[in-house]
């Protein structure tokens, strides 16, 4: 066993475990004061609830030692709550409790990313049931799609998810998602549509009426983001080698530029580049950085990041011309990120992208892993949002709204200000 790439996966899940805490701030910034509270729970709450069901069955479905898409047959019932993982084999590189550890962190920010488009009108109780299911039948199978792969006993490549791997068979070449660009942000993001769709609008939804009551929370929560993300991405690697640092460092270069781009669109737009802005825009390019991390050099890093943070700095807008309300952007930012990061790889992938290949195959295999993860995420997003709202209800009453949940829903204030 590799006492050193054993730390390296074990400090790397610690730092994306981070990753939902930050998200917790940057949330809780976004929303109005009367609601942090409530934004905020909703991270904590996938938290709690998603690390006890990796434990127990989340694993064994994602990772079922065997290719092809999810069903109860390829389950690794062994591995339901862990303990025929407790052993580590000889000749392991790491143990693999490290590896379920690194995965469960994965898990629970991608479930925390969803809150985001509810903001300000979603009971807690029910976005716990909606996390639950969605994590059971969405997330897990996805996770298996993209991060499942297995070796033989000699080391060799035995098998793997049909996104990154099983289409190799059919088209030469596989989707390129090194850290989660599809089965993380397009699938987060294609949920978060879901159901905003579902949930509706808040009370006077429109162009300027819900501002950040935070934004120094804000910048507190991509910062921290920002640097749980270096253990998102060169964490992926699973070993402290070249490709991590490769990763590592476009996960500098890729987010600086965003930040730079949208700050240029806003002030573009808008007349003044803004904190939220900054922050946001260092999000979008951490997102489209991520599956494309390990596969560009550093200089296509710093294009894609200057693409999608001027794009996702439009893109946010989306919501008003088309009339929904993803009330923090998760689909301007995560859904339209990934795509954009996903897609990118078609062009310019070392070795495989149009520009060095001269063929659209990746591309190809780009779009249709992204299709399918989108389709699937959404459809399974909206019907179990739907049965919910129908059912015990997801969203709080209007009065509860504008009163601010934070007092309805958990009984707290975000600010106790006392005067004397």
């Amino acid at each position: 066993m590799d006492q050193g790439n054993t730390a390296f996966i074990l400090i790397a899940a610690a730092l994306v475990l981070l990753m939902t805490p930050g998200l917790a701030f940057f949330y809780g910034g976004l929303v109005k004061a009367k609601s942090v509270i409530s934004m905020m729970m909703l991270s904590f709450g996938a938290l709690g609830l998603i690390g006890v069901l990796w434990v127990v069955y989340g694993y064994a479905i994602a990772f079922p030692g065997s290719e092809g898409l999810i069903a109860p047959w390829s389950i690794d019932w062994s591995a339901i709550g862990l303990e025929s993982l407790l052993e580590v084999p000889d000749g392991a590189a790491y143990p693999p409790l490290a590896f379920v550890a690194f995965q469960a962190t994965f898990a629970i920010l991608t479930v925390a990313l969803v809150s985001g488009a509810i903001a300000d009108r979603a009971k807690f109780g029910a976005w716990m049931v909606f996390a639950a299911i969605w994590a059971t039948v969405v997330y897990f199978p996805v996770a298996s799609w993209v991060f499942n792969f297995g070796l033989a006993d000699d080391g060799s490549f035995a098998y793997g998810g049909w996104i990154t791997y099983g289409m190799q068979e059919f088209f030469g070449v596989g989707a390129i998602d090194f850290a989660g660009g599809t089965a993380v942000h397009i699938n987060a993001g294609a949920a978060a549509l879901a159901l905003a769709l579902v949930l509706g609008k808040r009370v006077g939804f429109s162009k300027g009426a819900h501002v950040p009551h935070n934004p120094p929370f804000v910048l507190l929560g991509a910062g921290l983001l920002w640097f749980g993300w270096f253990g998102f991405n060169a964490g992926s690697e699973l070993a402290a080698d070249g490709t991590a640092a490769v990763a590592f460092v476009n996960t500098i270069a890729a987010p600086a530029a965003a930040l730079l781009a949208w700050l240029l669109v806003e002030k573009i737009k808008d007349g003044k580049p803004t904190s939220v802005g900054a922050a946001s825009g260092a999000v979008a390019g951490l997102v489209a950085i991520t599956p494309a991390c390990a596969a560009l050099t550093p200089i296509w890093a710093i294009v894609l990041g200057l693409v999608a943070g001027a794009v996702c700095a439009l893109a946010i807008d989306l919501k008003f011309k088309w009339g929904f309300d993803d009330s923090l952007d998760v689909v301007g930012i995560h859904l339209v990120g990934g795509l954009i990061g996903t897609l990118y790889l078609g062009f310019f992938a070392n070795g495989t992208g149009l520009i060095y290949s001269g063929n659209l195959t990746q591309l190809l295999v780009q779009a249709i892993a992204a299709v399918a993860v989108l389709a699937y995420s959404f459809t399974l997003a909206y019907v179990i949002g739907l049965v919910i709202q129908k059912t015990i209800g997801f969203r709080v009453k209007n009065e509860d709204e504008l009163a601010g949940i934070d007092t309805v829903v958990h009984g707290e204030k975000g600010y106790e200000l006392e005067t004397v």
